[in-house]
């Protein structure tokens, strides 16, 4: 069973390693999701510094120039992404690898995001697991390196060794992340700011993916919040009974459905408290209470302040 919530922790160290050609789509699909977890959260539940082999500025396949934080010899933490998406080939020389190798022993993981994999391969870190790359180069990544369990997944997570596929498979590992560490809750906030339903799909390693009809009540929960359904409709309209949806709910997210469609209301209502100048009354009707101080005490327990005291600070 997957937590809905996660007590709070020292912020996970994270340094992207960045090569000429790679993907801006990967690398905002990796970082992006980190940064609205942190800005949700109201705290920073995770760091992350931009590397490179050398101190100079390092440009994308469109042009795009990054300048490092810092050299990847001086960098250590929690998790490396190794990002070099197009021309990885030509990034796999011997001070890379042994860039690489160096780095293993700083990070407590290691990651290959769309053709990283092939990098950290030629470096013998994948030798002995699971793993997966973008797949129009899977057959060559598998001829190339028999001593790795290749598979076609979005995303592989096999002990401190984790792969994935490509730029939107990237976006999906990072929310999976979030959830594992941070939270369901979180997770299923970080994916709604970002107008994602299927926020859990097919991988190798971690919990399990989402249910297709827990996918479309959720979708229910999103589309019905100003006036909330019965967990009785929203199961029915799903072709499920309540009890096999609250069930399987409570499996995969850690919560039931009365709780995680509170969750979604009240993330509606700090939005509009934040971001709006609706009165508090508008405000619950918006997220579906009858009333203010019915909202206000929800929103207390959520969150641990009231809407007027948030909107103040």
């Amino acid at each position: 069973m997957q937590d809905w919530k996660k007590s709070p922790s020292a912020p996970q160290q994270i340094g992207v390693l960045l090569f000429d050609g790679f993907s801006n789509h990967c690398l905002a699909n990796a970082v992006e999701p980190l940064r609205a977890a942190n800005t949700l959260a109201g705290r920073a539940l995770y760091d992350w510094r931009f590397l490179s082999l050398d101190s100079g500025a390092v440009t994308s396949s469109s042009g795009l120039q990054v300048a490092p934080h810092a050299t990847l010899q001086k960098a250590g933490g929690d998790m490396l992404m190794v990002m070099p998406s197009y021309g990885f080939r030509a990034h796999g020389g011997w001070r890379t690898l042994a860039g690489l190798r160096s780095a293993a022993a700083r990070y407590t993981v290691m990651a290959g995001l769309d053709t990283g994999s092939w990098l950290l391969a030629r470096a013998g870190l994948l030798d002995g697991h699971r793993a997966t790359i973008h797949w129009e180069e899977l057959t060559g990544f598998t001829e190339r390196f028999p001593e790795v369990d290749a598979r076609r997944e979005r995303y592989v997570i096999d002990r401190n060794r984790i792969t994935c596929s490509g730029a939107m498979a990237a976006f999906d590992l990072v929310l999976h992340l979030i959830g594992r560490d941070q939270g369901q809750a979180l997770a299923l906030e970080v994916a709604q700011l970002f107008m994602t339903r299927d926020s859990a799909r097919s991988h190798s390693g971690g919990a399990g993916a989402t249910s297709g009809y827990v996918n479309k009540a959720l979708g229910l929960m999103q589309e019905n919040l100003e006036t909330p359904l019965p967990v009785s409709e929203i199961a029915r309209r799903v072709g499920r009974s309540q009890k096999a949806l609250s069930v399987r709910m409570q499996s995969e997210l850690g919560a039931g459905p009365s709780q995680v469609y509170r969750r979604l209301r009240l993330n509606l209502a700090r939005k509009l408290v934040v971001e709006t100048d609706l009165t508090i009354g508008e405000i619950a009707l918006r997220a579906g209470y009858d009333d203010p101080s019915a909202l206000t005490r929800a929103f207390r327990g959520e969150f641990g302040t009231t809407p007027r005291a948030l909107r103040a600070g």
